[in-house]
This record gives structure tokens, C-alpha cells and sequence, in this order.
């Protein structure tokens, strides 16, 4: 177990520290996708957030297509989000495979 109490409060508000900087990370990158050739194009933030849209003028009469390629882009970039922050989470979590349960470090 831990040698200390404040040694394991001080790792958890180290984590905490982490988390909230991994947070505004991700917040502030920009994830950018194009559908049907570049006919829309989807640019969405770490938060999952629509920031910027194109739709190529020709789809504006073909209420269909621009349906299934707006449907098409948004889950290609909500995916690319998803794993963003999946990297990001195990990038932060593999430091703490180095603790030892004994008290010390590896």
C-alpha cells in the first residue's frame, strides 16, 4: 500500500491536474472531414461540437444525397473524436502502469 496518505492525495491531485489539461487539449483541437468528393465538408472540435460547414452548392437540389452525406460526415468525424480521445486517455493513463502497490515507483 501507499507509504503515505499525502504521497496518494498528491497523486490524485496530480491526475486530477492531468485530466483537466488533457480536457482543454482535446477541447481545443479541430477535426475536419469532406463526404461525397469534397462536396460537404464537416469541421467539428474535440467536444464533438459543429464549427464549420461547407455544402457544395449543386447538392442544395438533391435533398437526399446531402442527407446521406452530411449523415456520412458527421460519423466519420465523431469517430475521429472518439479516438482522439481514447489515444489521449490511454496516453495519460499508461504512467500509471509504472506505480509499484509496495509505495515506490518502478
Amino acid at each position: 500500500m501507499f507509504t503515505n496518505l499525502g504521497d496518494m492525495g498528491k497523486m490524485l491531485e496530480g491526475m486530477q491536474e492531468n485530466a483537466a489539461k488533457l480536457q482543454e487539449e482535446l477541447e481545443s483541437k479541430t477535426f475536419s472531414v469532406k463526404s461525397g468528393g469534397g462536396m460537404i465538408e464537416l469541421t467539428v472540435n474535440g467536444k464533438g461540437e459543429v464549427v464549420d460547414l461547407n455544402i457544395d452548392d449543386e447538392l442544395l437540389s438533391d435533398k437526399d444525397s446531402l442527407q446521406i452525406l452530411l449523415i456520412g460526415a458527421m460519423n466519420d468525424a465523431n469517430k475521429m473524436v472518439q479516438q482522439n480521445q481514447q489515444n489521449s486517455a490511454m496516453g495519460m493513463l499508461g504512467g500509471l502502469g509504472t506505480l509499484n502497490p509496495s509505495g515506490g515507483n518502478k
